[in-house]
């Protein structure tokens, strides 16, 4: 069993950082790291049951509340087999932003894929998206710098046209 966890608390209301999630999927938004990494992209508005993914991970929204949470379980022959989701935590006058991935993998490459490969890459990916969280509420964090690892991945996914 797969449990990934991101976590980041900012210096903002829940309500403010709960807009972003809320816009996670709208072309251009603040939170999401593209161009660096490939759009979360629906066939419809943020709502349970809205298809759709980031690059090759596919997912389909299977819960949502405005402004709190946000949850995606994986398409059926994807590697994983399980959720991910951002929640906002109140805590007054800051609040935390978590994401979390809750998934068993499927097989030995399913396995070897998360630990090999894409979850250097997610990390690395998660860690950007709180920066951003950050800087949208006007609290610049000092830049997360990818690792040596998930940089040459991301390198080499560029290089093989993977997303």
């Amino acid at each position: 069993m797969i449990e990934n966890i991101h976590e980041r608390t900012i210096d903002a209301p829940a309500a403010q950082v709960g807009e972003l999630i809320d816009k996670v999927a709208v072309a251009g938004n603040s939170l999401w790291p593209s161009p660096a990494w490939p759009p979360l992209e629906l066939d419809g508005p943020l709502a349970a049951g809205a298809a759709g993914g980031h690059g090759s991970v596919p997912y389909t929204c299977t819960a949502y509340r405005p402004g709190e949470f946000v949850e995606f379980t994986f398409a059926p022959g994807f590697m994983l087999d399980g959720t991910h989701a951002f929640e906002v935590v109140d805590k007054g006058a800051a609040s935390s932003l978590r994401h979390v991935i809750r998934a068993e993998t499927r097989g030995l490459s399913g396995l070897l894929g998360w630990h090999l490969a894409v979850r250097p890459l997610h990390d690395a990916l998660l860690e950007e998206l709180l920066d951003n969280a950050e800087t949208a509420v006007g609290t610049p964090p000092e830049p997360y710098r990818r690792p040596m690892r998930a940089r040459l991945l991301y390198w080499v996914s560029l290089r093989l046209g993977l997303d």
